[in-house]
C-alpha cells in the first residue's frame, strides 16, 4: 500500500447531464436543478449556480489580521469575517477583484499579494469557489468608499492572528471562509524561514 499523502487530490469528474433548468434566477446567483446519469440510474440535484468569490486575509506589519463584522440575514447574526466579495465584474481576475473588495470593505491596499487558498465553500448545495488571498504591506486607500445596507455599518478590528486561530478552535468564530483564511496563514507563516 502507497502512502496517499502527497497525492491527494480532488478529481474531476463529468456525469452526463440530461437536463438544466434554472429554477430562480436572482440578482446575485441563481438555482439550477439538473437531471444527471449517474452510475446506472439518473439522480436530480437542485443547487445555487454561483459567480465565485474571493477573499483577503490582510494582515498588518504587527502579525494582526483584519476582520470584519457585519449582519447576515440568513443566520441573523453580526459575525465576524475576512473581507471578501463576489467575482461578478466580467473579466475582472480573482487578484484584481481581492484588491477591489479590499479598497471597497475596509478602505486599504496592499503592497504584496500572494494566493494563500482556495476552496469550495458548500460543494453539496452550490459550485462557488472561493479564492483566498494574502496581503501584507498595508496601507490606507487614497479614498474612502460610501457603503449601505449591511456594509454601511461594518465593525473593522486589526486581530493578533494567534487571538483570531483561538477563537475559531474555541468555535465563538464560526465563519468558514474565515476560519480557512487565519488557519492556512497561521500554517503558512509557521512554515516561513
Amino acid at each position: 500500500m502507497t502512502d496517499p499523502v502527497g497525492e491527494l487530490r480532488d478529481e474531476p469528474f463529468s456525469p452526463e447531464v440530461l437536463t438544466s433548468d434554472l429554477v430562480y434566477e436572482g440578482k446575485v446567483w441563481d438555482v439550477r436543478s439538473d437531471r444527471v446519469r449517474y452510475g446506472d440510474g439518473e439522480m436530480v440535484r437542485q443547487y445555487v449556480a454561483h459567480t465565485g468569490a474571493v477573499a483577503i486575509l490582510a494582515l498588518d506589519d504587527d502579525g494582526r489580521v483584519l476582520l470584519i463584522q457585519q449582519y447576515r440575514h440568513p443566520i441573523r447574526h453580526r459575525d465576524w469575517e475576512l473581507p471578501a466579495g463576489l467575482l461578478d465584474v466580467a473579466g475582472e481576475e480573482p487578484l484584481e477583484a481581492a484588491k477591489r473588495e479590499l479598497a471597497e470593505e475596509a478602505d486599504l491596499v496592499a503592497a504584496h499579494w500572494e494566493p494563500l487558498v482556495s476552496s469550495w465553500t458548500t460543494p453539496g448545495g452550490n459550485d462557488e469557489m472561493i479564492h483566498i488571498f494574502l496581503a501584507t504591506g498595508i496601507s490606507a486607500a487614497e479614498s474612502a468608499h460610501d457603503r449601505e445596507d449591511e456594509e454601511a455599518d461594518i465593525r473593522v478590528e486589526w486581530v493578533p492572528l494567534p487571538a483570531a486561530v483561538d477563537a475559531v478552535l474555541a468555535g465563538r468564530m464560526r465563519n468558514g471562509i474565515l476560519s480557512i483564511g487565519v488557519l492556512a496563514a497561521s500554517q503558512r507563516l509557521r512554515d516561513r524561514p
